[in-house]
This record gives structure tokens, sequence and C-alpha cells, in this order.
């Protein structure tokens, strides 16, 4: 059994800092994709930021240049470093494993509500 717990959302002014955590447990493929999605209300759910076990990272133009996504493999732990926060980020954020494996799986977390006011 997978579990994905996030931690760190929350409201913040727009132009502030958050940082999301998302702890794994349980038994999954060592070689993964570990990433971030968000849905907001009314919206579909969109790729946010995505990180590889080797480390190659993926962006949503969008959040390019004010996320950072990072992993630490030893504690099958990924973050989310958002700075610069805008109204428009404001959405629930769900955490994502998806296994580098055929066929793969996908993973999901209860999701953690960010606020950005104006």
């Amino acid at each position: 059994q997978v579990q994905l717990v996030e931690s760190g959302g929350g409201l913040v002014q727009a132009g502030g800092s958050l940082r999301l955590s998302c702890a794994a447990s349980g038994s999954f493929f060592r070689f993964n994709t570990m990433g971030w999605y968000r849905q907001a209300l009314g919206k579909q759910r969109e790729l946010v930021a995505t990180m590889t076990t080797g480390g190659i990272s993926n962006y949503a133009d969008s959040v390019k240049g004010r996320f950072t996504i990072s992993r630490d493999n030893a504690k099958l732990t990924v973050y989310l470093q958002m700075n610069s926060l805008k109204p428009e980020d404001t959405a629930v954020y769900y955490c994502n494993v998806h296994t580098s494996t055929l066929p793969s799986y996908d993973y999901w977390g209860q999701g953690i509500q960010v606020n950005v006011s104006s």
C-alpha cells in the first residue's frame, strides 16, 4: 500500500512563498517520477512540476522561474518551493508518483490547499 502525505500548504499573500512537502511510504518501483499537480476550482488538474529519480525536472510554463522542485530519494520525499506566488496559483496541490514500469502506476496524495491572496 503506497501512501503519499502532503504538507506545507496554507494562505499567503501575493509575492510570498510556500514550501510543499510530500512523503511517500510503502513499496513502489525505485525508478519513478515524483511531482506536483494542481487543480483550481472549476478547472482541470494540471501539471506543475515533476522530477525523475535521476534528477531530471520538468515545469509548467506558468511556474518556470518561480517554483523549484527537488527530491530526496533516500527519504522518498519530494518538495516544491514556491516563490513569487500569484493569486492564480491558488489551487489544491496534489503529489504524484508515476512508476517507470510496464504497465506504469500512478499514486496520488489527498491534496493540499494553497491560497494566494491579492
